[in-house]
């Protein structure tokens, strides 16, 4: 990847606020590309970590936020997203007049839309887009991230360039909150596909099938999928080290039910899994990648036993 410092022009400084498993990595190929980045959290460890990578941590919103140009914007879900942006001590609240706001959380369209009225309502000329991120962990950390905007196209083209330091697939999708939208469809898209995977495993091994030469296969045909890519190992290992927790893939699939009974779409499939994943969540696996969904799979096959 090309370092846009290298041309000489002047880059915005950016403050970072979430480093979580996808924000740490995100910011630090930020720091990689040449921008100034600001960072806060809660954790004094993500903090530590923003440091020795080459960014700077600050102890509050207003501290991260007040010389910044840009502010990004990566917290869990929508209550935080409104605390973080939206609340007394809140970026809105500290940030210069002119910055550009991009909250990258996954969240529902309805918040973005609120989000960005209250930035126009603040007087500040402030710019927002929402840009949430499909890619998990390893997307993050490889600035493969596949993201997926709304808003306006001007601050979208401003912008562009940060987007490019983290992701490989940038496409402005519509108005604000039309980036949230896509987004919920890809957490639809790839819950379905990780069940269809963990069933496939599952009924592959009680068949006697050699469990990797079958996933190789089935990855170079027409059931091949990222989600197979990136998860095999994880089936496989039953390594369940979270990339992307149950818990937030669960509340994803309550944002895009509830935004299908919005819009009056029917979705059969995705209830199912929906109910899976909450059903997941249930037995004290919220913890854990959405790849163990294969555990409930082996529940209800009766080769999973638990202590």
């Amino acid at each position: 990847m090309s370092n846009p410092a290298s041309t000489g022009a002047q880059l915005p400084s950016i403050a970072w606020i979430g480093l979580g498993i996808m924000g740490s990595p995100m910011a630090e190929n930020l720091v990689k590309a040449g921008y100034r980045v600001t960072g806060h959290t809660l954790e004094q460890d993500k903090l530590d970590r923003l440091a020795r990578n080459g960014g700077t941590p600050a102890a509050s919103i207003a501290e991260a936020v007040r010389e910044a140009d840009v502010v990004i914007t990566m917290v869990p879900a929508d209550a935080q997203v409104k605390a973080v942006i939206l609340g007394e001590d809140g970026v809105i609240a500290h940030v210069r007049p002119g910055t550009t706001l991009i909250d990258m959380s996954s969240i529902t369209p309805q918040t973005s839309e609120t989000v960005a009225a209250a930035a126009a309502a603040a007087d500040k000329d402030l710019k927002v887009l929402d840009a949430p991120v499909s890619g998990g962990e390893a997307g993050a950390i490889e600035a493969v991230l596949s993201i997926m905007v709304g808003g306006e196209q001007a601050d979208f083209d401003r912008v562009k360039p940060i987007f490019d330091a983290l992701g490989r697939t940038v496409i402005l999708c519509g108005p604000h909150g039309a980036g949230q939208t896509v987004k919920a469809a890809n957490q639809l898209i790839v819950a379905v596909n990780i069940q269809a995977c963990a069933e496939a495993v599952v009924f592959l091994e009680k068949s006697g099938v050699d469990l990797d030469a079958a996933l190789d296969v089935l990855a170079g045909g027409l059931a091949g999928s990222t989600v197979l890519d990136r998860k095999k190992d994880n089936f496989k290992k039953r390594d369940f080290k979270p990339g992307f927790r149950i818990d937030l893939h669960h509340k994803d699939m309550g944002i895009v039910t509830d935004a299908a009974r919005n819009v009056g779409a029917a979705l059969p499939v995705g209830a199912v899994v929906a109910n899976l994943v909450a059903s997941l969540r249930a037995q004290g696996d919220g913890g854990l990648d959405h790849s163990a969904l294969l555990r409930g799979v082996e529940r209800l096959s009766g080769t999973r036993v638990d202590a």
